[in-house]
């Protein structure tokens, strides 16, 4: 094996390994986003608000504070985008009423009820496959990569196995991240 052989492998796993992380990142922030009946910024700040005809993320229209454990305070920077951001968040599947008195919008999350906290187990399990899937589809495409330089020459058919199994550990590994993430949501949220 050439050193250039070597170097399309690494390269193609290389950014393998950078998609699949991404997708697994993507799988963390997702679970973030799933309220536990604690206070979080994290549950409100990628909803987009509609920003004088614009969607905006709200972590960049407003600061956030959690005066007490269920309580999320969001501070908006111009106090114009106060109603635009109180709509956001209505509208939004939080299932929460804003509150604002002129100036910060305050968010009360209330205890989960059993049912409630059921129904987001099923919402993470989704998310979870959903994670593990994008991980599964860089793997496929970094498999037609790899078999593609077979093909035409660039690799041998026992480097392409190596690169193969090198490919099914990591994806092994990231799935298995994706596992991880789903059972420490999954124990937050059956936490009473």
């Amino acid at each position: 094996m050439s050193g250039d052989d070597l170097d399309l492998v690494q390269a193609a796993l290389g950014e393998c390994r950078e998609r699949m992380h991404k997708a697994v990142d993507h799988a963390r922030t997702d679970f973030a986003s799933v309220r536990t009946g604690r206070a979080s910024p994290a549950l409100v700040e990628k909803l987009k608000v509609d920003y004088y005809g614009t969607d905006v993320p709200l972590q960049q229209l407003a600061g956030f504070s959690i005066p007490e454990p269920r309580v999320l305070v969001v501070s908006p920077y111009d106090k114009g985008s106060l109603r635009a951001i109180e709509k956001a968040i209505a509208a939004s599947d939080l299932g929460i009423n804003p509150s604002n008195d002129g100036s910060v919008i305050r968010l009360v999350f209330p205890e989960l009820t059993t049912e409630r906290r059921k129904e987001l187990v099923k919402v993470v399990h989704k998310r979870a496959e959903d994670g593990k899937v994008a991980v599964r589809n860089v793997r496929r495409a970094t498999r037609h990569e790899l078999e593609a330089l077979e093909k035409d020459g660039d690799i041998s058919s026992d480097e392409l196995e190596r690169a193969e199994k090198d490919l099914e550990k990591v994806t092994h590994e990231l799935v298995s991240e994706v596992d991880r993430l789903l059972a420490a949501k999954e124990k937050e949220l059956l936490e009473l």
